[in-house]
Formats: C-alpha cells, sequence, structure tokens
C-alpha cells in the first residue's frame, strides 16, 4: 500500500475566506491507483480497477461511510483497466468499458452487493472507449461520451435492466469530450467540464429523465471570477448542491467549486485538504461525500477526505 507522506499541493493561504472544511478518513487499504471505477449505493461506496502505475488492477473494494473502514470483494471479472465507467441502478452496481493498455473496451458486468457476485451484462454497441461517462437514473442507465481511439465522443446510449439491451440515444448539443463530470440533484442530472482536442470546454448541461432531454445552462465560466473547467475530476452532491472537485488544467488541482440549482450559479469551497490530484474517485450518498485516491504525476494516492462544504475551514484537522 503506497501511504502518502507529504502534500504538494493544499489550500491556498486564503482558503480562510471560503466555506467548508474537509476532514480526513480512513486511508485505501489497497494498493495505490487512479483512473478507477465505482459507485454508492446507500451508505457504502464500491470501487475497484484502475492503474497504479504498474499494473492495471481488478482488484474491487468497498468503503463504508458511517463505519469508516474499507473491506475487499469479489475481483472484477473483466480484464484489468482504467478509466471505465459506473453507475448503479436499483442496488445493483455497473462497471464496463476503459483502458487495458492496449485497446479501448466495450463490455460491461453488474455487480451484486448481497451476494459479492458478478455477471456480465450486454456490451455497449457503441465504439469501444475509455474516459466515458455514466449515470443511473428512474431505473436506467445512460453512457456517452469519452475517447475511442482515434476521436473524442459525444454520442449517448441508455440500458434497461429489464432487458439487458442498449438503445442510442439523441438531443445532446453539448461538444465531444473525455473525462467529463456528472452529478444528480433532484433526479436531474448536471454534466460540465471535460476535455477535447486540447481545450476545456465550458458548457454545461442538465439532462431530465422523465422527458429524456438535454438543455444549456449558463457556461462555467460565466463569471469572471469561475475557474471551473477543467478535466479528469470528479463530481458529486451534497443536500442539494453539486459539486466538482481536483482534476487538471494546466496541472493537478484542489479547488472545489459548489452549484447552486436554484440560480444556476457558482461559489468556491475550501479547496482538499490534501495533495492535488486527477482521477480520484468521490462517494455521495446526497448527504455525504468523500474525494479520494488518483495521482499526481507519477505519485498515485490512496488517501480519502470528507468534505462539510458549510462548515468553518479548520487547517488542524
Amino acid at each position: 500500500m503506497g501511504v502518502v507522506l507529504f502534500t504538494l499541493s493544499s489550500c491556498s493561504s486564503d482558503d480562510d475566506e471560503y466555506e467548508g472544511n474537509w476532514i480526513e478518513r480512513s486511508v485505501f487499504d489497497g494498493s495505490a491507483r487512479s483512473g478507477v471505477s465505482g459507485f454508492t449505493i446507500g451508505n457504502i461506496g464500491y470501487m475497484g480497477t484502475g492503474y497504479d502505475g504498474d499494473d492495471y488492477l481488478t482488484s474491487f473494494w468497498a468503503y463504508d461511510m458511517d463505519g469508516d473502514y474499507w473491506s475487499q470483494k469479489a475481483d472484477f471479472p473483466g480484464s484489468a483497466r482504467n478509466a471505465g465507467v459506473g453507475f448503479q441502478i436499483n442496488g445493483t452496481g455497473y462497471i464496463g468499458s476503459g483502458y487495458d493498455g492496449l485497446d479501448e473496451l466495450d463490455d460491461f458486468y453488474a455487480y451484486d452487493p448481497s451476494s459479492n457476485t458478478w455477471t456480465q451484462i450486454a456490451s455497449t454497441p457503441a465504439s469501444p472507449r475509455r474516459s466515458a461517462i455514466a449515470f443511473g437514473i428512474n431505473g436506467y442507465g445512460y453512457f456517452g461520451t469519452g475517447y475511442d481511439g482515434d476521436n473524442d465522443r459525444k454520442d449517448f446510449w441508455k440500458y434497461d435492466p429489464s432487458t439487458d439491451t442498449w438503445s442510442e440515444m439523441v438531443g445532446f448539443g453539448g461538444d465531444k469530450r473525455r473525462s467529463a463530470t456528472t452529478f444528480i440533484i433532484n433526479d436531474l442530472v448536471y454534466l460540465g467540464t471535460g476535455v477535447s482536442n486540447g481545450s476545456y470546454p465550458d458548457d454545461f448541461w442538465v439532462f431530465d429523465p422523465s422527458t429524456e432531454t438535454w438543455t444549456e445552462k449558463l457556461p462555467l465560466d460565466e463569471e469572471d471570477d469561475y475557474s471551473i473547467a477543467r478535466s479528469n475530476a470528479v463530481g458529486f452532491t451534497i443536500n442539494g448542491y453539486g459539486y466538482i472537485a481536483c482534476g487538471t488544467s494546466g496541472g493537478t488541482l484542489t479547488s472545489v467549486w459548489q452549484y447552486d440549482p436554484s440560480d444556476d450559479t457558482w461559489e468556491d469551497r475550501t479547496s482538499l485538504e490534501g495533495t492535488s490530484r486527477q482521477d480520484p474517485i468521490a462517494f455521495s450518498n446526497g448527504s455525504r461525500a468523500v474525494v479520494g485516491l488518483g495521482r499526481t504525476s507519477s505519485l498515485y494516492l490512496d488517501d480519502i477526505y470528507e468534505l462539510f462544504p458549510f462548515d468553518e475551514y479548520d487547517d488542524e484537522d
């Protein structure tokens, strides 16, 4: 296990101007890694696969947010990979796509937490790809964007677990991208960030699953003091607000931005009180969230932190 013994980048000197506090939680029991895939079911975050700097991985783990501990689960049965996606539908988790060091992938697998078992499901008819996004909502899974080895993508696909089938969707008017982020607030899915052709798209979108339509929101550079555009970040939700954290934009980041859907605005929150990182994982049950793992350059990380977005910043935690 690679334990982080020092900090490369932490909160800036004026972080006490911002709301929010981070508390370090139990370090990950497995090998430090980035580009993992995961999902949250109840108060348990599940994640696996990834890359540790030497090997692509299949090990799979659960983090108990209430008990603050990790436990190892049945290995992911597909080929070792990183940069895949994860989502959950009605208490079943799904992981698929990604990159195995040679090729982009299109296979998917379902995980049953009650039996700790995996089942292969239908591969997506989309082109094999890595660094896509996926989410589960209203009984369906959705998968799109990413990089197929030649081009960045913007297509979207819908998975129906009752028939084990995928169908192509239309209507997303955003830019092509890979390594974007999403979060869900009040049964609406928000999508933004990412990178394409060396630039960071600043468009921001909301998906309504009841009508399966996308609506563009204000761009991520709408205000001069916003600095939200980035790639390889994480998105999550806490008590009706959305968050985008860490990632890379001219270097790895610790910064955190909070989104208020009531007025389509962003505010900065206290930066992650740990090493700057890209390709981390976030677990959120809607009222709590933790962020961890990932990498800074060739340093792979195994620490995790919980965000309390409206607490006073305390550098002694």
